[in-house]
C-alpha cells in the first residue's frame, strides 16, 4: 500500500538547511530564525537555602510572639489558682 500524496507532502526545504529553522508550518515568509538559544536557571535553584537559618530564627520568634498570648494567660491563671488552693 502506497501513502497518499498528502502524507508524502512536507517541507519544501529540509529543516535546518538554507536558513529555514521553523519548518514548513512556521515558515510563513517572515525573517528567518538562526539558532537563538538561551539558557536560564531559576533563582531558587542557584542557592536553595539562602537565608534559611536567618529566616528560621525570626520566623520562630514571630510565631512564638503571636501564640504566647493564647498560652501564657491560662497557664498563669492556672498557676495562681493552684497557688491559692495550696495556701488555703
Amino acid at each position: 500500500m502506497r501513502p497518499t500524496h498528502v502524507l508524502q507532502s512536507g517541507p519544501h526545504v529540509p529543516v535546518g538547511k538554507y536558513g529555514v529553522w521553523k519548518g514548513w508550518w512556521g515558515n510563513i515568509g517572515g525573517q528567518k530564525q538562526s539558532g537563538i538559544i538561551t539558557y536560564g536557571i531559576a533563582p531558587n535553584r542557584l542557592n536553595p537555602l539562602a537565608g534559611a537559618a536567618h529566616n528560621a530564627v525570626f520566623n520562630v520568634w514571630r510565631r512564638f510572639a503571636s501564640q504566647v498570648w493564647y498560652v501564657a494567660p491560662p497557664m498563669v491563671a492556672g498557676w495562681y489558682v493552684m497557688y491559692w488552693a495550696e495556701e488555703r
